[in-house]
């Protein structure tokens, strides 16, 4: 579990500054890197500016965006997602394990069981998709690098989710709108030229094979 701990930065999105703390001071003793955040808002505005995150302890009623409002956007970047709230409601629990959150803890928590769960997920995640690989192109997503035929590829944070959402999705058509939300967030207003501005770009740096469908958006192909 070091090995996993060692690297991994926590996003804490918790609005109670008490309960923030606490939880940043045990992570933080436990050899986390954390980031605290108090309200859905700063959040999606964060995902849009590419940084990226291992693992989100997320409180379901937040300011601005609330917690199942975030679950998409934070998952869809590959940020796994672990709730903790005083929603302890049985529909509530659903909705944010279907929906896609890794674990649902109810307030009052201990901390030693959270960071046992922390723990879990990370080592979890971890296996399940650690190195991504499209044509001659090996994504390390811990690292958040990647290589092309072993020589380094300089992609912005941007280029890189980009990448990693046509990665997890190939040979799927995805639209424009589909992509923008994905990568950019929901608080992007311009318009879905940014989209053909950054494919073309991630084409040139990759030389991966980035079909347009007209009308629609773009489908990778893997061609190896």
């Amino acid at each position: 579990m070091r090995g996993v701990t060692a690297m991994s930065k926590i996003y804490v999105i918790e609005d109670e500054l008490a309960i923030n703390r606490a939880i940043c001071l045990n992570l933080e003793a436990a050899g986390y890197d954390v980031e605290a955040a108090y309200n859905g808002d700063d959040v999606m505005a964060a995902l849009f500016n590419g940084q990226h995150f291992d693992l989100a302890l997320v409180d379901v009623m937040l300011p601005g965006k609330n917690g199942f409002e975030l679950l998409k956007p934070l998952t869809g970047r590959g940020i796994p997602v672990i709730f903790l709230t005083a929603k302890s409601d049985t529909e509530s629990k659903v909705t944010g394990l279907s929906e896609g959150a890794e674990d649902y803890i109810t307030k009052p928590f201990a901390m030693p069981e959270l960071l046992v769960r922390v723990g879990k997920v990370l080592e979890r995640y971890d296996r399940a998709d650690k190195m991504l690989q499209v044509d001659d192109i090996m994504i390390n997503v811990p690292e958040r690098s990647c290589k092309k035929s072993d020589s380094p590829l300089s992609l912005t944070p941007i280029e890189f989710n980009l990448l990693l959402v046509l990665v997890r999705n190939k040979n799927i058509a995805l639209s424009r709108d589909k992509l923008l939300a994905e990568v950019w967030g929901q608080l992007f207003e311009g318009e879905t030229r940014t989209v053909d501005v950054h494919i073309a770009q991630l084409r040139k740096k990759t030389g991966l094979h980035i079909v347009s469908i007209p009308k629609v958006g773009y489908r990778l192909e893997e061609t190896l």
